[in-house]
């Protein structure tokens, strides 16, 4: 038997303001974003927030139903816009926040699995790494390639014949 380890790196900052610009600003479309989302049964509102190769930004919000699983979140809100508006330029950041009963999570929450698995999806078929930005009000986390959020992640190769 052998062992193997998987380590990740994360960035993480106490201050918005320790960030670039561009980061800043993501974060801050994404909070918008969130303002909007449809959550009035669980009033977990998510916003999410998508940075184009080219300077684009495309935002989303998580979207509810009565019937829990026809729901859609924040992050592939923005991303299948991102890839369906813009097919062939790539997504170099997203930012997520998260509010819950109307106030912003002190501390970042990572995206869901189907989420990570979107985005690596995404960062597979451009093949550059995907900046991920976890934001709350008291800290925020970065993750420089969703592969460090999905080791031993599904890809396209596991469908390839031996």
């Amino acid at each position: 038997m052998k062992k193997l380890n998987i380590n990740i790196e994360i960035s993480e900052y106490d201050n918005i303001s320790e960030l670039l610009l561009e980061d800043i600003n993501l974060i801050e479309t994404a909070k918008d974003a969130s303002e909007r989302s449809y959550s009035p049964y669980s009033e977990f509102s998510v916003g999410a927030a998508v940075l184009l190769e080219n300077g684009i930004v495309v935002d989303g919000n998580n979207q509810e139903n009565a019937a829990y699983p026809s729901g859609l979140c924040a992050e592939r809100v923005a991303l299948f816009y991102a890839n369906s508006k813009y097919p062939e330029i790539s997504v170099k950041t997203i930012a997520i926040v998260v509010k819950q009963n109307n106030k912003f999570k002190k501390t970042p929450l990572p995206p869901c699995g189907s989420c990570r698995q979107a985005l690596m999806e995404t960062e597979m078929r451009f093949k550059t790494p995907i900046k991920v930005i976890m934001a709350g009000e008291d800290k925020v986390q970065i993750i420089h390639s969703i592969s460090d959020l999905l080791p031993l992640s599904f890809t396209s190769d596991f469908l390839k014949t031996d």
